[in-house]
Protein backbone atom coordinates (compact mmCIF):
# COMPACT_ATOMS: atom_id res chain seq x y z
CA UNK A 1 0.00 0.00 0.00
CA UNK A 2 1.99 3.15 1.22
CA UNK A 3 4.52 4.69 3.60
CA UNK A 4 2.87 8.95 3.85
CA UNK A 5 5.68 11.42 5.01
CA UNK A 6 4.80 14.80 5.81
CA UNK A 7 7.48 16.99 5.94
CA UNK A 8 7.58 20.12 7.66
CA UNK A 9 4.34 20.79 6.71
CA UNK A 10 2.78 24.77 7.13
CA UNK A 11 -0.43 26.09 6.26
CA UNK A 12 -2.27 28.87 7.21
CA UNK A 13 -5.44 31.15 6.26
CA UNK A 14 -5.76 34.43 6.93
CA UNK A 15 -2.22 35.01 8.71
CA UNK A 16 -3.50 32.19 11.26
CA UNK A 17 -1.43 28.84 11.34
CA UNK A 18 -3.64 25.87 10.27
CA UNK A 19 -0.18 23.92 10.71
CA UNK A 20 2.21 24.66 11.61
CA UNK A 21 5.81 23.32 10.68
CA UNK A 22 4.11 19.29 11.05
CA UNK A 23 6.28 16.14 9.97
CA UNK A 24 4.67 12.85 10.51
CA UNK A 25 5.92 9.61 9.05
CA UNK A 26 3.01 7.39 8.21
CA UNK A 27 4.23 3.67 8.33
CA UNK A 28 2.78 1.04 5.05
CA UNK A 29 -0.10 -0.57 6.40
CA UNK A 30 -0.72 1.65 9.81
CA UNK A 31 -4.14 3.38 10.58
CA UNK A 32 -3.16 6.38 11.85
CA UNK A 33 -5.80 8.48 14.18
CA UNK A 34 -5.08 12.65 14.34
CA UNK A 35 -6.74 13.22 17.72
CA UNK A 36 -7.55 16.91 18.98
CA UNK A 37 -10.33 19.71 19.23
CA UNK A 38 -11.75 21.56 16.33
CA UNK A 39 -8.81 23.96 15.44
CA UNK A 40 -6.26 21.35 16.13
CA UNK A 41 -5.15 21.06 12.41
CA UNK A 42 -6.58 17.59 11.39
CA UNK A 43 -8.73 18.12 8.71
CA UNK A 44 -5.85 20.57 7.20
CA UNK A 45 -4.03 17.48 7.89
CA UNK A 46 -6.11 15.59 5.28
CA UNK A 47 -6.51 18.13 2.31
CA UNK A 48 -3.02 18.42 2.19
CA UNK A 49 -2.17 14.51 1.42
CA UNK A 50 -5.40 14.48 -0.85
CA UNK A 51 -4.82 17.39 -2.30
CA UNK A 52 -7.77 19.44 -2.05
CA UNK A 53 -5.37 22.31 -1.03
CA UNK A 54 -1.89 23.13 -1.09
CA UNK A 55 0.76 23.63 1.66
CA UNK A 56 2.71 27.05 2.13
CA UNK A 57 6.15 25.17 3.16
CA UNK A 58 6.94 21.57 3.15
CA UNK A 59 6.18 18.31 1.27
CA UNK A 60 3.83 15.38 1.13
CA UNK A 61 5.72 11.82 -0.21
CA UNK A 62 4.12 8.81 -0.59
CA UNK A 63 6.27 5.98 -1.13
CA UNK A 64 9.69 8.50 -1.03
CA UNK A 65 7.45 10.43 -3.98
CA UNK A 66 6.52 13.81 -3.86
CA UNK A 67 2.93 14.97 -4.42
CA UNK A 68 3.40 18.01 -5.34
CA UNK A 69 1.75 19.45 -8.64
CA UNK A 70 -0.42 16.24 -8.65
CA UNK A 71 -4.24 16.69 -8.86
CA UNK A 72 -6.52 15.37 -6.12
CA UNK A 73 -7.44 12.62 -9.30
CA UNK A 74 -3.49 12.09 -9.98
CA UNK A 75 -3.26 10.78 -6.10
CA UNK A 76 -4.36 7.03 -5.38
CA UNK A 77 -5.83 7.98 -2.64
CA UNK A 78 -9.74 7.91 -1.36
CA UNK A 79 -11.53 9.73 0.92
CA UNK A 80 -14.84 9.35 3.24
CA UNK A 81 -16.25 12.44 4.53
CA UNK A 82 -18.35 13.20 7.40
CA UNK A 83 -21.66 13.55 4.80
CA UNK A 84 -22.54 11.28 2.97
CA UNK A 85 -21.61 12.96 -0.33
CA UNK A 86 -23.74 10.29 -2.47
CA UNK A 87 -25.53 10.95 -5.46
CA UNK A 88 -29.68 10.74 -4.46
CA UNK A 89 -30.66 10.08 -8.25
CA UNK A 90 -28.56 6.96 -8.24
CA UNK A 91 -29.28 3.37 -6.90
CA UNK A 92 -26.61 1.61 -4.45
CA UNK A 93 -24.95 -0.05 -6.93
CA UNK A 94 -24.75 3.11 -9.23
CA UNK A 95 -22.87 5.12 -6.26
CA UNK A 96 -20.73 2.50 -5.27
CA UNK A 97 -19.83 2.03 -8.87
CA UNK A 98 -19.12 5.49 -9.75
CA UNK A 99 -15.55 5.86 -8.99
CA UNK A 100 -14.83 2.60 -10.61
CA UNK A 101 -16.12 4.44 -13.84
CA UNK A 102 -13.72 6.92 -13.50
CA UNK A 103 -11.65 7.38 -16.67
CA UNK A 104 -8.40 6.90 -14.88
CA UNK A 105 -8.92 3.53 -13.33
CA UNK A 106 -10.23 1.81 -16.61
CA UNK A 107 -12.41 -0.64 -15.50
CA UNK A 108 -14.52 -3.11 -17.20
CA UNK A 109 -18.21 -3.37 -16.07
CA UNK A 110 -17.20 -7.29 -15.36
CA UNK A 111 -14.95 -6.11 -12.88
CA UNK A 112 -16.99 -3.18 -11.08
CA UNK A 113 -19.67 -5.86 -10.98
CA UNK A 114 -17.00 -8.31 -8.99
CA UNK A 115 -15.99 -5.13 -6.87
CA UNK A 116 -19.03 -3.65 -5.79
CA UNK A 117 -20.24 -7.05 -4.65
CA UNK A 118 -17.88 -7.96 -2.48
CA UNK A 119 -17.57 -4.42 -0.89
CA UNK A 120 -21.39 -4.75 -0.47
CA UNK A 121 -21.28 -7.85 1.16
CA UNK A 122 -18.51 -6.75 3.44
CA UNK A 123 -20.36 -3.89 4.86
CA UNK A 124 -23.94 -5.66 4.85
CA UNK A 125 -25.68 -3.52 2.46
CA UNK A 126 -25.73 -6.04 -0.58
CA UNK A 127 -29.69 -6.61 -0.17
CA UNK A 128 -29.87 -2.57 -0.87
CA UNK A 129 -27.93 -2.39 -3.91
CA UNK A 130 -31.05 -1.65 -5.72
CA UNK A 131 -32.30 1.16 -3.67
CA UNK A 132 -32.25 4.66 -4.51
CA UNK A 133 -29.82 6.23 -2.06
CA UNK A 134 -32.45 8.61 -0.78
CA UNK A 135 -34.30 5.29 0.77
CA UNK A 136 -31.51 4.62 3.16
CA UNK A 137 -31.25 5.43 7.25
CA UNK A 138 -28.25 7.30 7.85
CA UNK A 139 -26.12 4.32 8.73
CA UNK A 140 -26.93 2.56 5.58
CA UNK A 141 -25.74 5.77 3.79
CA UNK A 142 -22.71 6.33 5.56
CA UNK A 143 -21.64 2.68 4.74
CA UNK A 144 -22.07 3.38 1.41
CA UNK A 145 -19.94 6.40 1.33
CA UNK A 146 -17.18 4.15 2.82
CA UNK A 147 -17.69 1.72 0.73
CA UNK A 148 -17.15 4.11 -2.43
CA UNK A 149 -13.65 4.97 -0.92
CA UNK A 150 -13.02 0.74 -0.68
CA UNK A 151 -13.94 -0.09 -4.41
CA UNK A 152 -11.45 1.22 -5.09
CA UNK A 153 -8.42 -0.33 -3.59
CA UNK A 154 -6.30 3.12 -3.13
CA UNK A 155 -2.63 3.38 -1.62
CA UNK A 156 -4.16 5.48 0.83
CA UNK A 157 -7.69 5.74 2.64
CA UNK A 158 -8.22 9.51 4.14
CA UNK A 159 -11.38 9.72 6.49
CA UNK A 160 -12.46 12.65 8.26
CA UNK A 161 -14.86 11.76 11.04
CA UNK A 162 -16.72 9.23 9.02
CA UNK A 163 -19.04 7.85 11.99
CA UNK A 164 -19.23 11.24 14.10
CA UNK A 165 -22.97 11.62 12.78
CA UNK A 166 -24.24 8.19 13.93
CA UNK A 167 -25.86 6.73 16.80
CA UNK A 168 -24.22 5.35 19.49
CA UNK A 169 -24.09 1.53 18.71
CA UNK A 170 -23.89 2.13 14.99
CA UNK A 171 -20.69 3.61 15.42
CA UNK A 172 -19.49 0.93 17.83
CA UNK A 173 -20.47 -1.92 14.90
CA UNK A 174 -18.81 -0.01 12.32
CA UNK A 175 -15.53 1.00 14.08
CA UNK A 176 -15.53 -2.83 14.55
CA UNK A 177 -16.18 -3.11 10.54
CA UNK A 178 -13.48 -0.83 9.84
CA UNK A 179 -10.18 -2.04 11.95
CA UNK A 180 -11.16 -5.62 10.36
CA UNK A 181 -10.98 -4.27 7.13
CA UNK A 182 -7.85 -2.25 7.27
CA UNK A 183 -6.53 -5.31 8.77
CA UNK A 184 -7.36 -7.90 6.68
CA UNK A 185 -6.27 -5.46 3.40
CA UNK A 186 -3.37 -3.94 4.61
CA UNK A 187 -4.26 -0.53 3.72
CA UNK A 188 -2.99 2.67 4.87
CA UNK A 189 -5.55 4.54 6.90
CA UNK A 190 -5.34 8.51 7.83
CA UNK A 191 -8.32 8.60 10.10
CA UNK A 192 -9.52 12.38 12.03
CA UNK A 193 -11.43 12.34 14.94
CA UNK A 194 -12.17 13.91 18.21
CA UNK A 195 -13.81 10.97 19.56
CA UNK A 196 -10.62 9.09 21.73
CA UNK A 197 -12.62 5.96 21.80
CA UNK A 198 -12.00 5.93 18.15
CA UNK A 199 -8.47 6.35 18.47
CA UNK A 200 -7.93 3.94 21.54
CA UNK A 201 -9.81 1.29 19.26
CA UNK A 202 -8.80 1.96 15.89
CA UNK A 203 -5.61 3.08 15.80
CA UNK A 204 -2.23 1.70 15.39
CA UNK A 205 -0.73 5.37 16.01
CA UNK A 206 -2.12 8.59 17.23
CA UNK A 207 -0.86 11.87 16.00
CA UNK A 208 -2.13 14.16 19.05
CA UNK A 209 -2.46 17.78 17.61
CA UNK A 210 -3.32 21.43 19.19
CA UNK A 211 -3.32 24.66 17.58
CA UNK A 212 -1.52 22.93 14.24
CA UNK A 213 1.35 21.25 15.68
CA UNK A 214 2.14 17.93 16.14
CA UNK A 215 2.00 17.16 20.27
CA UNK A 216 3.11 13.61 20.09
CA UNK A 217 3.03 10.58 18.07
CA UNK A 218 3.18 7.39 18.92
CA UNK A 219 0.68 4.13 19.64
CA UNK A 220 -2.43 4.51 21.79
CA UNK A 221 -0.78 2.82 24.61
CA UNK A 222 2.35 4.96 24.67
CA UNK A 223 0.45 8.24 24.50
CA UNK A 224 -1.74 7.05 27.21
CA UNK A 225 1.06 5.88 29.51
CA UNK A 226 3.87 8.38 28.48
CA UNK A 227 2.40 11.68 27.43
CA UNK A 228 4.83 14.61 26.88
CA UNK A 229 2.95 16.97 28.41
CA UNK A 230 -0.82 17.71 30.03
CA UNK A 231 -2.57 18.45 26.53
CA UNK A 232 -1.44 15.04 25.06
CA UNK A 233 -2.17 13.36 28.53
CA UNK A 234 -6.10 14.80 28.70
CA UNK A 235 -6.96 13.82 25.01
CA UNK A 236 -6.65 9.93 25.88
CA UNK A 237 -8.74 8.37 29.03
CA UNK A 238 -11.82 7.99 30.25
CA UNK A 239 -12.45 9.07 32.77
CA UNK A 240 -10.34 12.29 31.64
CA UNK A 241 -6.87 12.10 33.49
CA UNK A 242 -6.98 14.11 36.74
CA UNK A 243 -5.07 17.56 36.82
CA UNK A 244 -4.13 19.10 40.28
CA UNK A 245 -2.14 21.12 42.43
CA UNK A 246 1.86 19.20 42.27
CA UNK A 247 1.90 19.58 46.24
CA UNK A 248 -1.72 18.41 47.11
CA UNK A 249 -0.12 14.30 48.03
CA UNK A 250 2.61 16.43 49.73
CA UNK A 251 6.64 16.61 48.32
CA UNK A 252 6.51 17.16 44.65
CA UNK A 253 9.55 17.21 42.14
CA UNK A 254 11.34 20.60 41.51
CA UNK A 255 9.97 22.37 39.07
CA UNK A 256 6.35 20.52 39.07
CA UNK A 257 3.36 22.73 39.33
CA UNK A 258 0.72 19.81 38.60
CA UNK A 259 0.29 16.17 39.44
CA UNK A 260 -1.39 14.37 36.58
CA UNK A 261 -3.23 10.99 38.27
CA UNK A 262 -5.50 8.72 35.58
CA UNK A 263 -7.67 6.37 37.46
CA UNK A 264 -5.78 3.65 38.00
CA UNK A 265 -2.55 5.89 39.32
CA UNK A 266 -5.33 6.60 42.56
CA UNK A 267 -4.48 3.85 45.22
CA UNK A 268 -7.46 3.47 47.69
CA UNK A 269 -7.02 2.57 51.02
CA UNK A 270 -4.93 4.53 52.66
CA UNK A 271 -3.48 8.24 52.24
CA UNK A 272 -5.28 11.10 52.95
CA UNK A 273 -8.74 11.72 53.72
CA UNK A 274 -11.67 12.39 50.59
CA UNK A 275 -14.69 12.68 50.70
CA UNK A 276 -17.55 10.87 48.23
CA UNK A 277 -19.47 13.72 46.48
CA UNK A 278 -21.03 11.18 43.80
CA UNK A 279 -21.15 7.55 42.66
CA UNK A 280 -22.21 6.61 38.79
CA UNK A 281 -22.79 3.30 38.54
CA UNK A 282 -21.95 2.00 34.85
CA UNK A 283 -22.84 -1.36 34.44
CA UNK A 284 -18.59 -2.62 34.15
CA UNK A 285 -17.20 -0.26 36.37
CA UNK A 286 -18.34 3.13 38.84
CA UNK A 287 -16.67 5.99 38.90
CA UNK A 288 -15.93 8.01 42.12
CA UNK A 289 -16.00 11.35 42.58
CA UNK A 290 -14.29 12.31 45.21
CA UNK A 291 -13.81 15.93 46.86
CA UNK A 292 -9.75 16.44 48.11
CA UNK A 293 -8.97 19.94 50.21
CA UNK A 294 -11.47 21.15 47.83
CA UNK A 295 -10.34 19.95 44.29
CA UNK A 296 -12.75 17.29 42.76
CA UNK A 297 -11.43 14.37 41.43
CA UNK A 298 -12.36 11.43 39.38
CA UNK A 299 -11.34 7.75 39.81
CA UNK A 300 -13.18 4.21 39.09
CA UNK A 301 -13.70 1.39 41.67
CA UNK A 302 -15.44 -2.35 41.82
CA UNK A 303 -18.57 -2.19 40.25
CA UNK A 304 -20.57 -3.18 43.02
CA UNK A 305 -19.18 -0.90 45.55
CA UNK A 306 -21.44 -0.06 48.80
CA UNK A 307 -19.48 3.15 48.65
CA UNK A 308 -22.46 6.36 48.73
CA UNK A 309 -21.77 10.22 48.43
CA UNK A 310 -21.24 11.33 51.44
CA UNK A 311 -18.51 8.52 52.64
CA UNK A 312 -15.13 9.23 53.47
CA UNK A 313 -12.02 6.96 51.47
CA UNK A 314 -8.43 7.56 52.10
CA UNK A 315 -6.50 7.75 48.51
CA UNK A 316 -2.84 8.19 47.82
CA UNK A 317 -1.23 8.45 44.18
CA UNK A 318 0.68 5.71 42.54
CA UNK A 319 3.22 6.50 39.61
CA UNK A 320 1.51 9.43 38.87
CA UNK A 321 2.77 12.57 36.24
CA UNK A 322 4.32 15.90 36.72
CA UNK A 323 3.88 18.62 35.07
CA UNK A 324 6.04 22.19 34.88
CA UNK A 325 4.70 25.38 34.88
CA UNK A 326 4.15 24.78 30.68
CA UNK A 327 2.70 21.85 31.38
CA UNK A 328 5.48 19.81 30.19
CA UNK A 329 6.09 16.59 31.02
CA UNK A 330 8.70 16.43 34.48
CA UNK A 331 9.99 12.70 34.32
Amino acid sequence: MAEVELRNISKSFDGVFALNNVSMTIPDGAFVVLLGPTGAGKTTTLRMVSGLDKPDRGDVLVNGHSLAGLTPAQRNVAMVFQQYSLYPHLTVYENLAFPLRSPLLKTSEEDIKVKVSRVAETLQIAHKLDNKATALSGGEMQRVSIGRALVRSPELYLMDEPLSSLDAKLRADLRIELKSIQADSGATVLYVTHDQIEAMTMATHVGVLNEGKLIQFGSPREIYEDPVDIYAASRLGQPRINILPADLFGHAPTGATSIGLRPEQIHQGEGQESLVTRVEHLGDQTRLHLSLKDHDLTTVTDAHTQLAAGDIVRISPQNPFFFDAAGDRIH
